[in-house]
């Protein structure tokens, strides 16, 4: 039986020659260092942010910005537009680090800066982070999963999108709810059929938890 994780990690190697390409393109020169000595799992969450996707104009933030990764996503009764297409709007909620990532410029129109009480919400190679429940700073834990038509058997993207930051810190941490599509894939925009291999950080049984879905060729 074909293992997606060891087909995804040797898809990722292609990825991570493309993000170089692009980092050369958009002088993301803090990142040329992690060429060969990232860990598995920082390679595992390279693979996963959408650096293939035409048009996607990836830029380098430095400053507040929440990280997602291992959050789940609660449906809001909303709907999101992303590019024209319509998906059902998911609130995860994320802690709120500080340094440098990597964002979509063409969703954030190109800038870094976010409207006050607000935050990015970007990807970062930071494995050790605050955490729920506790929110207590722990080692993430990538792993695939399959979506489903069951309730919280989806996926999100919350890939620069905002988030509302919360007014009280939890455990010392500032959290941010952040607002993004569910199945929607940062790969293509396209709808992410159930049935589909997923990644993410998220612990198992985390509802529609934040992720992207295993690119399909020539995506």
């Amino acid at each position: 039986m074909r293992d997606p994780l060891r087909s995804y990690q040797r898809s990722s190697e292609a990825h991570r020659a493309d993000w170089h390409q692009r980092c050369r393109v958009h002088h993301c020169v803090a990142h040329s260092h992690h060429n060969e000595s990232l860990t598995m799992k920082k390679l595992l969450l390279l693979a996963l942010l959408p650096c293939s996707v035409a048009a996607a104009d990836l830029m380098i933030c430095d400053g507040e910005f929440a990280l997602c990764a291992a959050s789940a996503s609660v449906p809001t009764g909303k709907s999101i537009r992303v590019e024209g297409k319509d998906f059902q709007e998911g609130m995860a909620v994320c802690p709120v680090l500080n340094g440098k990532s990597v964002a979509n410029g063409k969703l954030m129109k190109g800038s870094c800066k976010a409207p006050p009480g607000k935050v990015w919400s970007l990807f970062s190679t930071v494995t050790e982070y605050p955490q729920g429940p506790t929110w207590a700073v722990v080692t993430m834990t990538p792993r695939s999963f399959t979506t489903t038509t069951e309730a919280g058997g989806g996926m999100s993207n919350q890939w620069s999108f905002l988030c509302d930051k919360q007014a009280k810190k939890v455990n010392n941490v500032q959290l941010a709810n952040c607002y993004g599509p569910i199945n929607e894939s940062p790969w293509d925009n396209g709808h992410v059929a159930p049935g589909s291999t997923a990644f993410t950080a998220a612990p198992v049984g985390a509802a529609n938890p934040v992720g992207g879905d295993v690119p399909s060729r020539g995506k």
